[in-house]
Order: C-alpha cells, then sequence, then structure tokens
C-alpha cells in the first residue's frame, strides 16, 4: 500500500513538475531499445534534486541477465554548479565476467572508455563527466565451497547532457547510448553489423535467474 502511494506521489509530483523535465521524462518513456534489453521505470531518489526520474534495465537471454544497470534523470531548474547545467544523468552498470577478464589490469580504463564512446558515437554532446569504476572477486567457503568464484564489474558514472531546444536535452539518445554500455558489457554484438571497432566482454558463465 505505501508503494502504491508513493507511486501516486511521485506521478503527481512529476504532473507538476517544469515543462523541460516532462518533456524529458516523456522522450525517455517513447525510446525505442534493442529487443534484448528490458527496461522499466522504478523509484527515483528523492534527496538528489527537486525532480528525478528513473529506469533500471536489464540485458536478457532467455532466463539469464548478462548485465543490469540502473538510469536517473535529475533536474533542478535553478541549474547547479558541479553539474554546469540543469540536467544530469547518473548511472550504476553491473555484469559478472571471467575471473581472466577481472584480472586484467586495462579493465577499468577500457569500461570507462566504453561510457563516453557510447555516447560519443551518437553524437551526443555532454559535459562535466565523473564516475568510477569497480571489479570484485568473490571466493566462496564452508557450505558454500561448491561454488565457482566469481568476479565482477561495476560502473557508477554521471554525466551533464546539453540542453537543445527548449531547455530539454535528447534524453532518448543519452538512453540509446547508455543501453549501448549495457550491451557491451553483457557481450552482445554491436547493433550496427559490421562494426569491428567495438570490443565486447564474453558473456557471464551460467546462468542466472532473475
Amino acid at each position: 500500500m505505501d508503494e502504491a502511494k508513493d507511486t501516486e506521489n511521485h506521478r503527481r509530483e512529476e504532473d507538476s513538475a517544469p515543462l523541460p523535465f516532462r518533456a524529458a521524462v516523456d522522450a525517455l518513456r517513447a525510446a525505442r531499445l534493442r529487443p534484448q534489453i528490458e527496461v522499466e521505470p522504478t523509484p527515483p531518489p528523492r534527496r538528489l534534486a527537486p525532480h528525478s526520474y528513473a529506469l533500471e534495465a536489464a540485458v536478457v537471454d532467455g532466463d539469464q541477465d548478462l548485465a543490469d544497470g540502473r538510469l536517473v534523470l535529475l533536474h533542478d531548474p535553478a541549474g547547479h554548479d558541479a553539474w554546469r547545467g540543469t540536467f544530469r544523468l547518473v548511472t550504476l552498470v553491473r555484469a559478472e565476467l571471467e575471473p581472466e577478464m577481472a584480472a586484467d589490469p586495462l579493465l577499468p580504463e577500457v569500461c570507462w572508455s566504453w561510457l563516453t564512446g557510447a555516447l560519443q558515437a551518437r553524437g551526443l554532446a555532454y559535459g562535466e563527466p565523473s564516475g568510477t569504476v569497480t571489479r570484485a572477486s568473490s571466493h566462496y567457503f564452508g557450505g558454500l565451497s561448491a561454488r565457482p568464484a566469481a568476479s565482477q564489474i561495476e560502473i557508477r558514472a554521471s554525466w551533464t547532457p546539453r540542453e537543445g531546444l527548449g531547455g530539454v536535452p535528447d534524453t532518448a539518445a543519452h538512453l540509446a547510448g547508455w543501453c549501448d554500455l549495457l550491451a557491451q558489457i553483457a557481450g552482445l554484438p554491436p547493433a550496427v553489423p559490421g562494426d569491428a571497432s567495438v570490443v565486447t566482454l564474453p558473456q557471464r558463465r551460467g546462468p542466472q535467474s532473475r
């Protein structure tokens, strides 16, 4: 019941939000994405900006999630010094890796270049990018010792999408670029056939139930 009430309250807040924010959210909702990527709205953070909207996504292959993530759109009509704009996109993307891939010393730099490259490949103007790339390994003992060691990569990032006509950024294109990153980290082939310049990670080992 509380969740339903929160959803209704958030819808009312969206309805009363400034027109540029509503237009940016409408563009996110109308975006057409790769069929392997399932996207749905999720409750956004409340304290990062006066207005926010969030999506969560998973790259799906049958009953297996190859990668997942969250994208949050923030809007402060008064502007934000650190953003150098009135909008900000914040993301978390993660996927499991083969241990030998996780051991590659260049992996963090490569993963960060996937994010910036995904935006640049779509000709998107953005500024003030920042973030972290984290890799972690899990080893199991005792009652869990039968499980193989697991490695995971996680990208946390944010950037300021440049505003276009009416002060509205092209959020649909930024979402598509973000989905390109998700697909790449999941090990899917490029959306454009024949693009051999894109290097993808091997798909994760074994199925992981959703």
